[in-house]
C-alpha cells in the first residue's frame, strides 16, 4: 500500500503540471483545446530527441517546454487567423503533431533507460514536488501581472478587453502557448519517469487533465484557493482514486473507463448538489449558484 501511495503521489505531481496547463485554456480562456493530446507526447519525444543527442536532461526538459509552446501557436493560427472553430483547431493541431512526433525520432517508441534524467541521484518525489511548486508559484505570480489580469479578463469578458484598447487575440495566443508549453513539460517528465516515450501516451490525456480540474474544484469548492492549488490537489486525488481502483482488482486496461467514470461521478455530484442547494434556499428560477 505504501508503494501504491508513493506512485500515486509521483504520477499525480506530473499530472498536476498538465492540469495547471489545461486550467489556462479550459477555465481561464474557456477554450476547448484538444491539441494537448498531441502536445503531451510531443514533450516526451522532444526530450527523447535531445537526450539521445547528448544534451543534458535539464536542458532537454526545458527545451521541451519552449518548443511545446509552438503547438499553441499552431492552434491559435488555425482558430484566430484561419477562422476555424476552437475545437476543430485543437483536433487538427493534434493530428499534425502525431506526424511531427514520429518524425522527431523516426519511430513510435523510444527507450530512455540508458540515458540520464532529471531524477538521477535524487529522490523522484523531491524533484517532482520542487517542479510542481515552482510551476504553481510562477503561474500565480504571472496571473497577478498586467498581462495575467488581461488574460483572465479575455476569458471572462473579451468585449471589455477590447474596450480598453487591447487586442484580446494577443492574450489568447499567450494563454495557448503557455498552456501547451506546460503540457509538453509534463510529457517530458512522464517520459523520464516511465523510461520511454511512446506515440500513444497522449491518448485520453485531456480527460486526465479535466478530471483533475473537476476533482479539485469539487472537493475544494467552499475553499478560497487558487486555481493552481486546486489543480495540484485534484491531480493527486484523481490519481489516488485510480490507483485504489486498480489495487481493488480492476485491470490496467480498465483505466480509461475508470477515468471517464471519475469525471462522470464528480460532474453528477456537482449538478445534483447545486440543484439541492437551489431547492433548499428557494432560489428564484434561473438564479446562478456559484460552486
Amino acid at each position: 500500500m505504501n508503494t501504491l501511495i508513493l506512485t500515486s503521489i509521483e504520477q499525480g505531481l506530473i499530472f498536476a503540471v498538465l492540469a495547471i496547463g489545461v486550467t489556462i485554456t479550459f477555465k481561464i480562456l474557456d477554450f476547448a483545446d484538444m491539441s494537448v493530446e498531441g502536445t503531451f507526447p510531443m514533450g516526451a519525444f522532444i526530450f527523447a530527441r535531445f537526450i539521445t543527442s547528448g544534451v543534458s536532461p535539464v536542458t532537454s526538459t526545458i527545451l521541451a517546454f519552449f518548443i511545446g509552446t509552438l503547438a499553441g501557436l499552431i492552434t491559435y493560427t488555425l482558430n484566430i487567423k484561419l477562422k476555424i472553430k476552437a475545437l476543430l483547431s485543437g483536433i487538427l493541431t493534434m493530428t499534425i503533431l502525431y506526424s511531427v512526433n514520429l518524425r522527431l525520432n523516426g519511430k513510435s517508441n523510444v527507450g530512455l533507460f540508458n540515458y540520464g534524467s532529471i531524477f538521477d541521484n535524487t529522490e523522484v518525489i523531491i524533484i517532482l514536488i520542487i517542479i510542481a511548486v515552482a510551476v504553481k508559484t510562477a503561474m500565480d505570480i504571472f496571473l497577478k501581472t498586467e498581462i495575467g489580469y488581461l488574460l483572465i479578463a479575455t476569458g471572462d469578458n473579451e468585449t471589455l478587453v477590447k474596450s480598453l484598447g487591447e487586442n484580446s487575440n494577443k492574450y489568447k495566443l499567450i494563454g495557448l502557448m503557455l498552456s501547451n508549453g506546460l503540457v509538453a513539460l509534463s510529457g517530458a517528465m512522464m517520459a523520464q519517469y516511465q523510461g520511454f516515450a511512446e506515440i500513444t501516451m497522449g491518448t485520453g490525456i485531456i480527460v486526465v487533465a479535466i478530471a483533475s480540474i473537476i476533482v479539485g474544484d469539487t472537493i475544494l469548492k467552499n475553499k478560497r484557493l487558487k486555481n493552481t492549488t486546486r489543480a495540484i490537489i485534484g491531480a493527486l486525488v484523481y490519481k489516488f482514486i485510480g490507483a485504489v481502483a486498480i489495487d481493488l482488482g480492476l485491470e490496467p486496461t480498465d483505466l480509461k473507463a475508470i477515468n471517464a467514470i471519475i469525471v462522470i461521478a464528480f460532474l453528477s455530484y456537482n449538478t445534483f448538489s447545486s440543484g439541492f442547494r437551489k431547492a433548499k434556499y428557494k432560489l428564484p428560477e434561473g438564479a446562478y449558484v456559484r460552486n
